[in-house]
């Protein structure tokens, strides 16, 4: 899962690189994400060159010989384990996985609603007047930046034995059902530039959008993890199929939520 969060960050950086690297325009009511064809051209170019870059080194790797053996012996193990495969009912994967899987679901479903906050929080510095990093184009993607860091922290976190939580999963479907506190707290930024209760960008970066990420990385991993504790040892391959699709689920609903709260 920590490369999902990887894929998020660098996007982020491209668009944010992308921008700065164009001369600023002295058109005051530009909107962000619009600042210059050039800052479009520069991502799309980004996006390309990482694209070329994952093509040379996939390509590079069909051409070892020690990844070919290990792709046979992988392919070997899979046919042997589908000839093996056991077949578990989704209501006994439930039975034994349903505190991690309402966690995990509710954790996906509460955080499709940082998409629809993020692009209408501005900063609480008047655009006129802020660094060209609080304004609209950079700030944004800013951001998203710092909750997709947020969230590849909460995904390394769990690599420490000691900081999990999946022998209590209890404890997992209690933290995710308190992340509604977020809600309200992005209330309290300027959104769309009415004002802002707290007039902080360190509040909103840090103590709303970084927590968020960090929280929704956190919850996520252990649940992933957690697997292994409560099913059998044949059990686990339909498990992880059965929680992916709790993740599914959760990224549905809450992107519906989402659209019509917007």
């Amino acid at each position: 899962m920590t490369g999902q969060a990887i894929a998020g960050v660098l996007p982020c950086i491209a668009q944010i690189v992308s921008v700065l690297s164009v001369p600023e325009k002295d058109t005051p009511n530009m909107n962000a994400g619009q600042e210059s064809p050039k800052s479009a051209f520069a991502y799309f170019l980004t996006s390309m060159l990482v694209s070329a870059l994952t093509l040379l080194a996939f390509l590079f790797s069909l051409k070892n010989t020690a990844s070919k053996s290990t792709i046979k012996a992988a392919t070997n193990d899979l046919e042997t384990a589908e000839e093996d495969e056991l077949v578990v009912g989704l209501w006994t994967l439930f039975r034994k996985l349903r505190f991690m899987a309402l966690a995990v679901f509710l954790c996906f479903g509460i955080t499709m609603v940082f998409p629809v906050f993020t692009q209408a929080i501005l900063s609480v510095h008047p655009e006129d007047a802020a660094p060209r990093l609080l304004k609209p184009a950079c700030f944004i993607p800013l951001a998203f930046l710092v909750w997709n860091m947020g969230d590849l922290a909460g995904r390394l976190v769990t690599a420490i034995p000691r900081s999990t939580l999946i022998h209590w999963p209890r404890t997992i479907l209690l933290l995710s059902i308190l992340r509604l506190i977020f809600v309200p707290l992005y209330l309290l930024c300027n959104v769309h530039g009415k004002g802002a209760a707290v007039n902080s960008d360190t509040f909103y970066l840090i103590f709303v959008q970084f927590l968020f990420g960090l929280t929704n990385g956190y919850i996520g991993s252990n649940c992933m993890m957690g697997i292994g504790v409560w099913v059998d040892t044949e059990e686990r391959e339909a498990a992880g199929g059965f929680m992916g699709l709790m993740i599914i689920g959760g990224l549905t609903v809450g992107s519906l939520f989402s659209f019509f709260a917007s």
